[in-house]
């Protein structure tokens, strides 16, 4: 029993098809086979499909999958490729709505390249970075064998580092282009740009090799700047690994999250140079005003003085112990604190220069800001540490000299117990109890200093916490994003390898703000949507998986389409002619 298709030939030359279900019978005298109609349909194109569909389903219910595949094809289904398309396919419609892709096709038109390429290119390394971290080589591999990437069926590790000395060569240009697209689409509030650094570093005992004569560094006189630079030297490390070389990485984001722009450091540089690096690099976009937001690395009044200049402010933290004299005033002016929320008291403070009283225009802005909850915590961290030295220091009365020298060398890198303990005139050891009450003053607070006199109290203490977006973002980076372990040892490899990690926060950022997610829950997601190259004897059909309740939401949180269903089609006439 089949499906027929019988033609007539009208009068006028007009051809008119039809539907029949027919089944061969053979003659009983001659033996000649015919077909014998069962039903008919009627006209092909008047047929009622749906009907059709659904008896084929009626049908299937009686047979074995394999009788379901086998009728419906002339040979059997063979799955020839399975690769995730989900996470590539958002973060690439992300990519261009915010103008990234347009802007790097742009830049690399002017320039010797392919820039529909160099872009592809670019994008699949970000991609990388933000779906499965790895090497650049590995990247290749991931491109051909892993991902589904748009118009990018794979690349060389040549193509890969050819793409990413354009986007270096290029960064200042496409950078405030990226900008400009991303504050317009996504309507960002970009009059208070927070900024921070981090440091990365290598599993090597040596840095980058330096000239035999180094010209000595020229002192700070509160103008010089930091180039930016990759190389990897002995610094302070906010890893906590000083004994192994580095670079500074530094970030300004907006006060919702996103990651505008991201610089690289020479593993020695200080906080107080890079801030007016950032500063000038910031200023040639000519946003109207800005207030930069930094921790106390930066606070300088040298930095101070540079972040006023053209109209620009700042919201600092000031250290609460060793600090200078405005600051020890402000903690110590008396005042109501002004209950803004239900864990944030502030108290607003003016100190003239010097810590005196406030004179007028010269005087200095400050925000005492006090969380209850936790100044209980520090209270009863605290205790725990006085209990615990005084378990320590039980018995040394009877030590010797030399031992109680050696106990107090040992807190030397425990500020939190070197504070608490004290020695007496005989050299004996004791819990130091005014250290103690003189503590119990910090507790729960922070210190902000600012020139910007429209913003309220409430506002700059917001401000300042909002600073813990910058940190998820560093470690989001160092984790999520595999800026650490980084694979390259050249100076200029190592700084674009921090940009596609910039690039792939930015995505991530985005995605996360409009979705209301976390990006490993959203990459979790997405990354169940597969898409699967098929072949049969009939042709070889490129079809995506079906999208789930899950992807459903994120992609309408996002204000995305479904991806087609499918996304190549070949029929074996047209196999066999392309080979």
């Amino acid at each position: 029993m089949y499906l027929r298709e019988t033609k007539r030939r009208n009068r006028d030359g007009s051809t008119v098809a039809y539907l029949q279900l027919a089944h061969s019978e053979r003659h009983p005298v001659t033996g000649v086979p015919s077909a014998k109609v069962i039903h008919s349909f009627g006209r092909a194109e008047a047929v009622d499909r749906d009907a059709l569909a659904r008896l084929v389903a009626s049908i299937s219910r009686f047979l074995d999958p394999q009788q379901v595949i086998a009728g419906a094809h002339t040979g059997e289904i063979e799955v020839l490729d399975s690769r995730r398309l989900g996470g590539a396919w958002v973060l690439d419609r992300l990519w261009e709505r915010l103008g990234i892709g347009a802007a790097l096709r742009r830049v690399a038109d002017t320039r010797r390249l392919d820039s529909g390429a160099t872009e592809r290119v670019l994008f699949a390394l970000v991609a990388q970075r933000a779906l499965e971290p790895g090497s650049k080589l590995a990247a290749t591999r991931w491109v051909a064998e892993r991902a589904a990437i748009a118009d990018c069926p794979g690349f060389s590790d040549d193509s890969a580092y050819v793409a990413m000395d354009f986007l270096l060569d290029a960064l200042d240009e496409i950078a405030s282009q990226i900008f400009a697209s991303v504050a317009h689409l996504l309507n960002l509030d970009v009059d208070i740009v927070f900024v921070d650094t981090t440091s990365t570093y290598w599993e090597v005992d040596v840095e980058d090799g330096l000239a035999d004569l180094q010209p000595e560094p020229d002192a700070d006189d509160g103008t010089a700047k930091q180039i930016e630079g990759g190389q990897r030297r002995f610094g302070k490390s906010k890893d906590h690994r000083d004994d192994l070389p580095q670079v500074v990485v530094a970030m300004a984001v907006t006060r919702d999250g996103i990651p505008v722009r991201c610089w690289t450091f020479p593993g020695n540089t200080g906080d107080q140079k890079i801030i007016r690096t950032v500063k000038d690099d910031l200023g040639a976009w000519n946003l109207h005003r800005l207030v930069w937001v930094a921790d106390r690395g930066f606070a300088s009044a040298a930095n101070r003085a540079y972040l006023t200049r053209g109209g620009g402010h700042y919201i600092h933290a000031e250290k609460l112990r060793h600090t200078n004299a405005e600051a020890a005033a402000a903690l110590a002016r008396p005042g109501r604190y002004q209950d803004v929320a239900d864990n944030l008291r502030v108290k607003e403070v003016r100190v003239a220069p010097g810590g005196g009283l406030a004179d007028g225009a010269r005087a200095e802005r400050f925000v005492v800001c006090h969380n209850p909850d936790a100044g209980a915590r520090d209270e009863a961290v605290r205790e725990r540490l006085i209990e615990h030295l005084e378990g320590l220091i039980n018995g040394s009365d009877i030590w010797t000299a030399s031992k109680r020298d050696e106990f107090v060398g040992s807190l030397k890198a425990k500020s939190g117990l070197r504070r608490l303990l004290r020695r007496t005139k005989t050299g004996l050891l004791r819990i130091d109890r005014a250290a103690a009450a003189r503590e119990a003053h910090y507790d729960g607070k922070w210190l902000l200093r600012t020139s910007d006199l429209t913003l309220t109290a409430e506002d700059l203490a917001a401000a300042y916490k909002q600073l813990l977006a910058v940190e998820r973002g560093w470690r989001d980076a160092k984790s999520s994003l595999g800026l650490r372990p980084v694979y390259h040892h050249r100076e200029d490899r190592i700084r674009a390898h921090i940009q596609l990690c910039w690039l792939a926060l930015l995505l991530v950022r985005v995605t996360e703000t409009a979705a209301g997610d976390t990006w490993r829950n959203l990459r979790h997601e997405l990354d169940r949507m597969h898409l699967v190259t098929l072949a049969t004897a009939d042709g070889r059909v490129t079809q995506r998986s079906t999208t789930t309740a899950g992807q459903k939401t994120i992609l309408a949180a996002l204000d995305l389409p479904e991806p087609p269903k499918y996304l190549d089609f070949t029929t074996s006439d047209s196999a066999t002619a392309v080979d």
